[in-house]
């Protein structure tokens, strides 16, 4: 298992790259054709490079031109390079119109990039392009996908102070970032301040709000929030009862949830694959696999593709319930009915069949994902991480532990743990070994608490006996 962890693990950790030489093969001296070729920029993101031969050539790019180049950029998600250009047109003495501060303003922002979006923001304004409330809905949205809260609200009366009128965008990204950070009373606040106001509801405003209270367990109040839809003259669509029908699935209550599927069909809204893979979910964790595949088959008899979801969920089923057959059965249906497996699914598979002793099943799975050039994330080497420890594979573990490290995968308490807790029982069984696995052990306890991270009691507790019973000079050497 050693050389399958630096022969196959760590080259997957790789990147594409492009070969664009031919791309020039083709240039004119007209401007239309640079036109033209800027337009492609949005799919093969070569920018900079096309701009410089445009000058080699004399030709001078206009406004819309370079416009064109970064929305190009922005699409391809190169916003350092569309910002780098940006300030380049400014200081030939280029003038960029709304569109071009809107475009990056947009990029920044779905870059995650929220201090350079509201100082952008600031430069407009500065410019004295003043934004309007698209420009400051995507910053407000920015802030709130961020957990910047406040700073978005503190914006939102910046706006309205101007006299600029938020509208129901605007409302919709504070409702959903509220809900996000569990505020629900401020966001039923703006709600009532939609009303107040004259802005119109739309059914995604109703949408958050009913998802957030769906998954704070708050099932009661989520249906009254639908009873409120109503009453405003917004009919539920599908999203609104798929949020229903998973709340009441996870909560136990699979028969409530398929009386809002008959529900809905009743009201000529059809169930969708999220509906029916909620439902399947909800017989999954009941341990009713029968009622389960037979929501599966209803899928197809109804005309819908199951997703990788929908079989991640049945696999997931079939595994908790130790059928391990049958999930590997469905594991080779997947590709025969058009489907992938993802990252998702192999990691479900490999978990059980370590959980169960079956390690070489597990190891298989682990070859067939890699193969299929799906790259492991934090999630699967804790799996993986946590089968070689349980195993007796120490020496691989710590090799995996080290490749973990060495590809930037952001390392979190579960791994330290999992490494730590396969230490401290190895030391408790390899007498000879003690001192050496406790050794380990402390270096990597020493790591773990300079992350930021607190061992669980188990952990605290494996880790002291294994000390009480080892040579003490060894944490001298730490």
């Amino acid at each position: 298992m050693g050389k399958l962890i630096s022969s196959l693990i760590l080259p997957s950790f790789a990147n594409a790259g492009w070969n664009l030489s031919s791309f020039y093969s083709s240039f004119s001296s007209s401007v239309n054709p640079f036109a033209t070729r800027v337009e492609a920029l949005s799919q093969i993101g070569f920018g900079y490079s096309v701009l410089g031969k445009m000058f080699k050539l004399g030709v001078e790019p206009t406004v819309v031109t370079l416009s064109t180049l970064i929305n190009g950029l922005c699409k391809q998600s190169k916003i350092s390079e569309a910002v780098s250009l940006f300030d380049e047109m400014v200081e030939k003495g280029y003038q960029p119109n709304l569109i071009v501060y809107t475009t990056l303003l947009n990029g920044l922002c779905k870059m995650g990039s929220t201090d350079k979006a509201v100082r952008f923001l600031r430069m407009m304004e500065g410019r004295g392009f003043e934004p309007n409330i698209v420009a400051y809905s995507t910053v407000i949205d920015c802030l709130c996908k961020h957990g910047l809260i406040k700073e978005a609200l503190d914006l939102f009366s910046e706006v309205k102070v101007k006299g600029i009128k938020p509208n129901t965008v605007t409302y919709n990204c504070l409702i959903h970032g509220m809900c996000a950070s569990g505020q629900q009373k401020e966001a039923t606040r703006l709600l009532n301040e939609m009303v107040d106001k004259n802005i119109s509801l739309d059914i995604f405003t109703f949408n958050i709000l009913v998802d957030a209270l769906c998954k704070e367990e708050m099932i009661f109040e989520a249906v009254d929030m639908v009873d409120t839809m109503r009453k405003q003259g917004i009919e539920p669509n599908v999203v609104t009862y798929n949020a229903l029908i998973d709340a009441h699935c996870k909560e136990g209550m699979v028969s409530k949830a398929e009386d809002i599927i008959d529900t809905m069909i009743k009201r000529g809204i059809e169930p969708n694959v999220v509906s029916y893979s909620a439902l399947m979910n909800g017989h999954c964790l009941q341990n009713k696999m029968a009622k389960a595949r037979r929501v599966l088959q209803l899928m197809f008899e109804r005309g819908f593709a199951p997703d990788i979801v929908s079989y991640n969920t049945m696999i997931n089923g079939y595994c908790k319930a130790r059928r391990l057959d049958e999930a590997v059965e469905l594991f080779h249906e997947i590709s025969q009915k058009g489907q992938t497996p993802n990252i998702v699914t192999y990691s479900i598979l490999m978990q059980s069949m370590f959980q169960l002793g079956r390690v070489s099943t597990a190891y298989e799975f682990l070859r067939k994902m890699l193969a299929s050039g799906q790259v492991p994330n934090i999630v699967t080497c804790s799996i993986l991480l946590d089968g070689l420890c349980k195993t007796g594979k120490l020496e691989e573990a710590l090799k995996l532990f080290q490749a973990m490290r060495s590809n930037s995968l952001k390392l979190t308490i579960v791994s330290y743990s999992i490494l730590i807790d396969g230490l401290c029982k190895a030391g408790h069984i390899e007498g000879l070994l003690r001192n050496c696995y406790t050794l380990k052990a402390t270096r990597v306890l020493a790591e773990m608490v300079s992350k930021g991270f607190s061992a669980d009691i188990s952990t605290a507790t494996l880790f002291v006996n294994l000390v009480l019973g080892s040579d003490k000079s060894i944490l001298t050497k730490v």
